[in-house]
């Protein structure tokens, strides 16, 4: 039997997010602008980042009590990396600050980031809070500021043009952003990929991912669980090249008076049950389905529903469990033409290979906590290279979600990757 264990999720009060204007562009535009700053950003000399061994990185926190608090633990994963110093945190309600100051005994603390970066200078920024809404201007600002790295919880930003106007700055700047996606830091992911390129499950057929599919069921559970399952599809199955979606409310199709705010600044959103099929770069398809209430708790073990991604081949099925430890299982034979007089077990699949025990007994400690994320951020920037899930993933993360959004809105019509609509097509509905 397959034991796991599931990481806690906290939900916050819904707020409010503007609404952005429309902007079009083609494939040639947006390719070509994907290295200019925008006209006018002040951008600081970068910090210069400490060597090993040497002085401590210095590391400045951003987060926003009440409303997105410091994400998934985005404050206190740099107590559990030793050549990192915290210099400062920066959190605009009081009561937040001070715990956190007490939490993390940092240098100085502020209760506006922005003059936080711009005093302490630091060489790596965590920008912490949930609420997406608040992404892009923090990291425009860090980035301004001169920073070096930023690690910053997912959902990346509200749209494909927050996304854009982000990696244009970093680039331009030498900025090595990390997404939270834990789950693509894991060291299973090369083992499956030798795993599939070996033919163990035979021929691969397609790619299936489903959300928790609780009360977040729909649009909601594609933006904040179903992220992280697209960016696992991505890594296995290549990049996006078109999608086709349909959103349903209720069991009818959404409509313009189905569109409202968001939980947690994510920004339009409409749905309570959406298919999508998305065409990757290795030709197979990828198929995301998220039903609300289509799941509940298991009765034996009380756990809740959990959401990943299954790799159906024609010998076989590799199954990944985000954010559960362990990741990863598989289990041989066609799915098509079970044998039931033998039938095959579920094995885990751990780094060191099918069936055999996890060699890292700290894995799912340093990896839950974003240690593991963290020190790939700091190994990156020292060695001029992108961290295992960059800023362009979490660009394309967006995209395919604001794909499922776009298709719809044009009746289900297969729509290409990168998208034309550059806001949250849900505006234009």
């Amino acid at each position: 039997m397959r034991q796991s264990f599931e990481i806690e999720n906290v939900w916050w009060s819904p707020v409010k997010a503007r609404l952005e204007g429309v902007i079009m562009v083609s494939r040639r535009q947006l390719l070509q602008s994907a290295f200019v700053l925008p006209v006018g950003a002040l951008v600081v000399e970068p910090a210069v980042m400490s060597a090993p061994g040497t002085a401590a990185v210095r590391v400045a926190v951003i987060g926003h009590t009440g409303r997105g608090n410091y994400g998934h633990g985005l404050d206190t994963m740099w107590q559990q990396i030793p050549e990192v110093q915290i210099c400062a945190v920066a959190d605009a309600d009081p009561a937040g600050l001070a715990a956190a100051v007490n939490l993390l005994k940092p240098g100085k603390s502020y209760s506006d980031y922005h003059v936080m970066l711009a005093e302490q200078r630091p060489e790596v920024v965590a920008v912490g809070p949930r609420h997406v809404d608040q992404h892009r201007d923090m990291l425009l600002a860090a980035i301004q500021h001169g920073v070096r790295g930023i690690y910053i919880e997912k959902p990346f930003v509200r749209t494909p043009a927050e996304a854009d106007e982000v990696l244009r700055a970093a680039n331009a700047a030498g900025v090595r952003i990390a997404v939270a996606h834990r789950n693509r830091f894991h060291p299973v992911l090369p083992v499956l990929r030798q795993l599939l390129a070996d033919g163990k499950i035979g021929r691969v057929l397609e790619y299936r991912g489903r959300g928790k599919e609780d009360a977040r069921g729909g649009a909601l559970d594609l933006w904040v669980l179903g992220s992280h399952v697209m960016n696992l599809a991505a890594y296995f199955g290549g990049s996006p090249v078109a999608v086709s979606a349909t959103l349903l409310q209720d069991g009818r199709l959404v409509q313009k008076a189905d569109v409202r705010e968001g939980a947690e600044g994510i920004g339009l959103l409409a749905g309570n049950e959406l298919h999508a099929r998305f065409e990757l770069q290795s030709g197979l398809p990828f198929f995301f389905d998220s039903v609300q209430h289509a799941r509940r708790r298991d009765a034996a073990t009380d756990r809740p529903a959990s959401f990943g991604l299954q790799i159906i081949g024609t010998e076989g099925v590799i199954d990944l469990r985000a954010d559960q430890h362990p990741l990863a299982a598989i289990r041989e034979g066609s799915p098509f033409d079970p044998d039931f007089a033998q039938p095959r077990a579920w094995q885990v699949v751990s780094s060191a290979g099918i069936g055999k025990p996890e060699p890292d007994a700290n894995l799912a400690q340093t990896l839950t906590s974003q240690v593991l994320p963290g020190r790939d951020l700091l190994a990156a920037i020292r060695e001029s290279r992108q961290p295992l899930c960059d800023g362009e993933q979490g660009r394309q993360t967006i995209e395919m979600i604001c794909g499922v959004f776009e298709s719809h809105r044009l009746n289900g019509q297969r729509v290409n990757f990168p998208l034309q609509t550059r806001v949250n097509p849900l505006s234009l509905l």
